[in-house]
């Protein structure tokens, strides 16, 4: 579905109309209806919706084959991520699917499966078809593959690149260290940490982060903190480390990678009769939607992924157009923890009391 295509008044769609009809209907030149197909980025909103309702009205379809050979730029930008079944990405493709209908285009997802080569192939693929650039989610384990594409536009995104190219991602070491200072601060002297897909950098920078808090409490690390890393970022795999943590030695506190891992943590204690707080402290990451709604609802580091899908798309598009005066820009927002009944002990009494009330 194009951005092109939102209304057509009972019009069929149509090659036989012309680019001619379509600004005589809007009450505008025909450069502007080219602009608006071809660079939306230089046409204002206003005017772009004007173009837009007039080829929804007479049902226009442009060429987009033809286009692309004439030398115009695709419409059409790539979004790779490392499992399109996590709900955070799926969040961040929210994100960027509407900032970039806003600019007058459209999104391809792919799913990378945390494989290298698989993204490889993939972003040859958009590089073959002509795609105006893709925003990618680098795959763990090593540098990513992206870099060898030199004149096809990219933009790493919930990544924090290192060399000279675009980027929009979150301080994950700052994250992980809002999680171990809350646990802290609770009492918490035996904790662990739980991420999943080895390799990645947002989990590493998680773990780090706890490491320095704890330092910085004045303790040592390797007593204190336990870490599971699992193969996937799911409920399988917060069940299985949850099954671990309860063989080694069950922590009073526990941070989770994302939020899915916590969800299986969470299922698996629970299935063991460990309570949630009373027991251990949970505390996830993302903070996607339905955490607030959770059996115990989940305390959570969130990350800003609106403003992240957004930014990243922007850079993008900015990239893209061969702007002289764009400059390459490393953009690192910052967490925010979100403190909910999962690690707080008096949870129940306060639930009680809100009933009362």
């Amino acid at each position: 579905m194009t951005s092109f295509s939102a209304r057509t008044n009972g019009h069929r769609a149509s090659t036989s109309v012309r680019i001619r009809e379509v600004a005589e209907r809007a009450g505008v030149s025909m450069g502007t209806v080219s602009n608006t197909i071809n660079h939306p980025e230089r046409v204002s909103r206003k005017t772009r919706e004007l173009v837009r309702d007039a080829i929804g009205e007479l049902g226009f379809v442009p060429n987009q084959h033809a286009r692309v050979l004439m030398g115009a730029s695709s419409n059409v930008i790539g979004l790779v991520v490392v499992d399109v079944l996590s709900p955070f990405f799926m969040e961040i493709a929210h994100a960027v699917e509407r900032a970039a209908h806003d600019a007058g285009h459209v999104v391809i997802l792919c799913n990378s499966e945390n494989d290298h080569d698989r993204e490889d192939t993939l972003l040859e693929m958009l590089a073959a078809q002509r795609v105006r650039g893709a925003l990618v989610s680098p795959a763990g384990g090593g540098v990513p593959t992206a870099s060898g594409l030199q004149d096809f536009p990219v933009v790493y995104l919930d990544y924090k690149e290192t060399s000279s190219g675009c980027s929009v991602s979150v301080d994950h070491a700052a994250g992980g260290h809002l999680a171990a200072q809350h646990l802290l601060s609770m009492g918490h002297t035996k904790l662990a940490f739980v991420g999943g897909l080895p390799g990645l950098q947002q989990f590493e920078l998680r773990a780090q982060g706890m490491r320095d808090a704890i330092i910085e409490a004045g303790l040592d690390p390797l007593p204190i903190l336990t870490e599971v890393h699992e193969e996937g970022i799911g409920l399988e795999s917060g069940k299985k480390a949850a099954q671990y943590l309860m063989s080694a030695g069950l922590p009073s506190g526990i941070c989770c990678g994302n939020d899915m891992i916590a969800f299986g943590v969470f299922r698996e204690l629970r299935r063991c009769g460990v309570r949630i707080p009373e027991d251990v402290a949970l505390v996830g990451y993302d903070d996607v939607e339905f955490a607030k709604s959770w059996i115990v609802p989940l305390s959570s580091v969130r990350q800003p992924t609106e403003e992240m899908g957004r930014r990243a798309a922007e850079l993008l598009f900015q990239h893209a157009a061969g702007d002289p005066q764009h400059r390459h820009q490393q953009i690192v927002l910052q967490p925010e923890l979100i403190v909910r009944d999962s690690s707080t002990p008096d949870w129940r009494a306060r639930t009680n009391l809100h009933q009362l009330r």
